[in-house]
């Protein structure tokens, strides 16, 4: 468990003022109506979209990597949606962070927390299989409102924005784990917590299979999911998430505990965790984080890059 980082003299240093306005100006922002942070959110991703133009790429390669059966339009009105959504999960970082549980409550809709539930019930811990939906902040806090859990996370590298980013993830929530510390996550199930995870980004070769990811058969794909599983006394719990049309919120949907899992067969063990995430996406893809570059490790270093 990371402690939450303490206020410190240093963070007033001037190399840290323009944060400083930049996070006053978000904060005074999120108290603007909810419909009309999300139509800034949408204007600011189209704009993001088309000054970072590098990203842009990156997510327009996924897509065709990922759905080459659609029409080149097709694909161009999928890159649109997800400059939009993109922009407002800028917007879902600053609610998510700050608003409180009053006005949050508003937005959360959670379904399936019995599936949850009777496994906390058996003395488990959960392991939440989570995505990289980009309005993550989000649906963090919707969980946190049904049961306060705990996050695996990477440290930020600014102190300030480690400052704000900790204790926004963890409102309604109750601790952070630093991504490298596994005996502490494998702790907190042993604990009987609810732990975040997410599985589905390229953390490179080490503990890595290569495994479909819709139409990339040979996507570098993490066993951490089989780790935790087998090394916790935890059961491994499938979560969809999904930002609302008409502004409605965010839906959080727990899926059974899977069965028999781990196999001890990575291959096919983790082959499911790609699935999931699949249907996971295919709830909303242009909501997804397509902007990572989720194919950069390749089976042989010598093979070309997908980029």
């Amino acid at each position: 468990m990371i402690k939450s980082p303490p206020f410190q003299l240093s963070l007033l240093h001037p190399r840290y003022w323009l944060l400083w306005l930049a996070l006053g100006v978000a904060y005074l922002l999120s108290w603007l109506p909810y419909s009309w942070l999300m139509a800034l959110g949408r204007s600011l991703g189209l704009l993001t979209f088309k000054l970072l133009k590098s990203r842009r790429k990156i997510a327009s390669r996924n897509l065709e990597l990922c759905f080459p059966e659609k029409t080149a339009a097709e694909q161009a009105q999928l890159l649109q949606e997800n400059a939009r959504q993109t922009g407002c999960a800028l917007i879902e970082t600053i609610i998510g962070w700050w608003w409180p549980d009053w006005r949050f409550k508003k937005l959360a809709q959670f379904d399936g927390f019995e599936h949850i539930q009777a496994e906390l019930d058996q003395g488990k811990g959960v392991l939440l299989l989570a995505t990289h939906m980009l309005h993550l902040e989000a649906a963090g806090r919707v969980i946190g409102l049904t049961h306060p859990s705990v996050g695996f996370y990477r440290p930020h590298n600014n102190a300030l924005m480690e400052f704000f980013m900790y204790r926004g993830r963890i409102r309604s929530n109750k601790y952070m784990i630093g991504k490298r510390d596994v005996k502490g996550l494998i702790e907190a199930l042993n604990s009987g917590e609810i732990c975040f995870y997410l599985p589905d980004q390229d953390y490179g070769r080490k503990r890595a299979v290569f495994v479909p990811f819709f139409a990339v058969a040979d996507t570098a794909s993490t066993t951490g999911t089989t780790l935790f599983a087998k090394a916790a006394n935890c059961s491994v719990v499938p979560v969809y998430t999904q930002s609302l049309p008409g502004n409605k919120g965010y839906r959080v949907q727990a899926l059974p505990a899977l069965q028999n899992f781990p196999t001890g067969d990575d291959v096919a063990d983790i082959t499911l965790v790609n699935q999931i995430v699949e249907q996971a996406v295919l709830q909303a893809p242009g909501q997804y984080m397509w902007l990572h570059r989720r194919f950069k490790t390749r089976p042989a270093e010598s093979d070309p890059s997908y980029y």
